[in-house]
């Protein structure tokens, strides 16, 4: 089974070709790190991404990698 990592430059899921942190791959790495963690990681992706992507707008790219990360976010989706 291909790991739900993303594939750079693209930051395309390597398992599902969908946009990187696809929902399993949110789940995954959700119950992988604490929400420090989790925010501090996904901070660390957004600021690669920006450089891999730099036409992917702004809010879709906080969206994606950090929005979802909010504690009562989190909460809803568990």
């Amino acid at each position: 089974m291909t790991e739900r990592t993303a594939a750079r430059p693209s930051w395309e899921c390597r398992a599902c070709d969908k946009p990187w942190p696809c929902d399993p791959a949110r789940e995954q790495l959700a119950a992988e790190m604490d929400g420090l963690q989790l925010s501090l990681y996904l901070f660390t992706c957004l600021e690669v991404v920006a450089g891999d992507l730099p036409r992917l707008p702004p809010g879709e790219a906080f969206d994606r990698f950090i929005a979802w990360t909010r504690p009562s976010t989190l909460a809803a989706n568990q």
